[in-house]
């Protein structure tokens, strides 16, 4: 298998953080050198390691937040 590369591009923000450290965090990745997508995942402290996540497009970023917009107006 081979390995898997990326670039954290920018840190978006943080949700949480475990007892041991890693921390789910909104990121701006670029996965084998493709374009940057906005990546939601769990990371060890260095981001020497991850977590399965989702990765989406600006696009469905936007159809997303419209979706959990609906539930804050309730």
């Amino acid at each position: 298998m081979s390995e898997i590369k990326f670039e954290i591009k920018e840190n978006i923000g943080t949700l949480s953080e475990s007892a041991k450290g890693w921390t789910k965090e909104l990121n701006l990745v670029s996965w084998n050198g493709a374009a940057p997508k906005y990546d939601l995942r769990d990371w060890a402290p260095e981001h020497e390691k991850m977590g399965k996540g989702i990765t989406l497009s600006a696009d469905e970023v936007q159809e997303l937040y419209k979706l959990l917009s609906k539930i804050v107006e309730d």
